[in-house]
């Protein structure tokens, strides 16, 4: 697996720094647009000075489904580093479940099974279309099938999303749902809402940034152990009264009736988490299947079958059984410069140092090589990200210069999480704050990039911070008869930046003319030509050209 020298390309002869701004898109309006609100001279400078283009960042240019599916962050890094696209877990779900494969799969046969023994075969999962984690459909497909294979009891644990898509949305798909449950429901299937709340409240937390979250799902889904009320619609209207908070911080509820719990979960039944993306999935996983488990207090662990929609980390095989095949990523960027002795490092704070790490090597929790390459985790603040929307970018900052003085690394990776992590809230003000947070970060770190005579790349994976308002089908932002706007939670379908930043006034390459649909898949080439390799003949096209 050894890369080729070019005969195009020089090396860059000093390091290659790849930096993600993520959730930096670049929106065609300014309202609602916390990236051009926010002073930020110095990527405002950067953008006028050096080659700059957008590529697309959402939909089948990352492997979703169709063009209206918005990007995010693991499609994104993971087209970055494998430089080619991978149908994702969006695409292959529906597509299993279309064709019926999912159905005749071993893991679906255990879970029906399991329950056709007396148990009752619960689906926990995030309660959405936004098609980033889960999908509805999915939930509904699963539910019709286990009715037809004769399931008699099955109990739904749902995650309140507003973050994929509208803060406030729940009760649209509450109330439709709750409709169609009466609908599937007979004498021969008791189906039933048992338990729920927001999806960054509990159950859904990732890279154990804060266990606390997945303990008061465990407790509310498995135990039952919390507020309880008769049905899922007077939970989220109570808790938003009371609260005054949005969908995904709304805490966790039970579902009973005469004082006992609908659904908790026990010896004996069987459990499918729907969410197809792994990174959330994957401590709530742990949490259902390991003997030896020390991040937070169980209790006793029921007895049940386990199956995830896909496995989320095929390095430790978690978990064991699972619906559908996640995408067979593989040779990627990393792992050619590790075999052809490149150091590498990579760094970002907890919420995405998975992006630049695991999704970037291709759902690969390893690495390729530990003498060639570092990974740096700076952990992140348990506290939310309104609050503190400069996050880590200094600490990330520090480490990151360090680094590249260093001179011991050859290609460096960076993930800057504001823009997408404070983007989620909705809240316009720390959005700006956090893209001029950032903006000094990158006055501190691209002089000292030039200095080592490098080269950066800044991009994002997908946009976030640049659609804070809700847009109606005409693409203008809504407002109320008083004018005001409502916050946007979710990723957008707007392109991204690329800026080549490069100490050489003269660097041998100019930018492509002839890719006009190019996307994030087309950065891995770029980068080996920039470090004077040929990408593989496989890899999506570089966005540079010699001269």
């Amino acid at each position: 697996m050894k890369l080729e020298k070019s005969s195009r390309f020089s090396a860059c002869s000093g390091p290659v720094v790849t930096i993600v701004l993520d959730g930096v898109g670049i929106s065609p309006r300014e309202d609602g647009d916390a990236v051009k609100t926010a002073r930020t001279p110095t990527l405002d400078r950067l953008i006028a000075s050096y080659p700059m283009t957008t590529l697309l960042a959402h939909g089948k240019a990352v492997g979703m489904p169709s063009d209206d599916d918005m990007g995010n962050s693991e499609v994104g890094h993971n087209a970055m580093g494998a430089g080619r696209v991978f149908a994702q877990g969006a695409k292959l779900v529906a597509e299993s479940i279309t064709s019926g494969h999912l159905w005749q799969g071993q893991a679906w046969h255990d879970v029906v099974a399991t329950a056709k023994q007396g148990g009752t075969l619960h689906f926990l999962g995030l309660f959405s279309d936004g098609n980033v984690h889960s999908h509805i459909d999915h939930l509904k497909a699963m539910l019709e099938q286990a009715k037809t294979e004769g399931v008699a009891k099955a109990r739904i644990h749902i995650l309140l999303d507003g973050r994929d898509v509208g803060e406030t949305s729940a009760l649209d798909y509450v109330d439709p749902f709750e409709a169609y449950l009466d609908s599937l429901r007979s004498p021969e299937f008791d189906v039933a809402i048992a338990s729920g709340g927001g999806r960054m409240s509990i159950t859904m937390d990732r890279y154990e940034a804060d266990w606390s979250m997945v303990k008061r799902g465990w407790d509310i889904h498995v135990r039952a152990e919390g507020r309880q009320f008769a049905n899922a619609h007077q939970a989220i209207e109570t808790y938003r009264n009371e609260a005054h908070v949005i969908d995904q911080g709304l805490p966790g509820f039970v579902i009973a009736k005469n004082g006992q719990p609908l659904g908790p979960i026990v010896d004996g039944d069987a459990v499918v988490f729907f969410n197809f993306r792994g990174d959330r999935s994957i401590e709530i996983s742990r949490a259902f299947i390991e003997e030896e488990f020390a991040p937070f207090e169980r209790g006793p662990l029921p007895k049940v079958t386990y199956a995830g929609m896909m496995q989320y980390d095929g390095d430790t095989h978690l978990p064991p059984r699972f619906l559908v095949e996640p995408p067979a990523i593989d040779r990627t960027m990393g792992e050619y410069l590790a075999k052809s002795g490149v150091s590498q490092y990579a760094i970002s704070e907890t919420q995405k140092f998975g992006h630049v790490t695991y999704f970037w090597n291709g759902n690969r929790s390893g690495k390729f090589d530990d003498a060639l390459e570092t990974y740096v985790e700076i952990l992140s603040d348990v506290v939310p990200f309104e609050q503190r929307p400069w996050m880590k970018c200094a600490e990330i900052t520090d480490a990151l210069i360090d680094a590249i003085r260093s001179g011991k690394h050859r290609y460096l990776r960076v993930n800057y999480a504001n823009g997408d992590m404070v983007g989620h809230t909705g809240n316009f003000e720390a959005a700006v704050t956090a893209m001029q947070g950032l903006d000094l970060q990158l006055a501190r770190l691209i002089p000292v990039i030039l200095a080592a005579n490098g080269t950066a790349i800044i991009t994002a994976d997908h946009g976030n911070a640049d659609e804070m308002y809700e847009l109606d089908k005409k693409g203008k932002v809504t407002r109320n008869a008083e004018g005001r706007t409502k916050a946007k939670t979710s990723h957008t379908l707007n392109p991204v930046p690329f800026v080549l930043v490069s100490a050489d006034t003269n660097p041998g390459y100019k930018l492509r003319q002839d890719l006009p649909a190019a996307g994030l898949s087309n950065l891995a080439a770029t980068t080996l030509n920039l470090l004077g390799f040929e990408a593989p003949t496989d890899y999506d096209a570089s966005l540079i050209e010699a001269v």
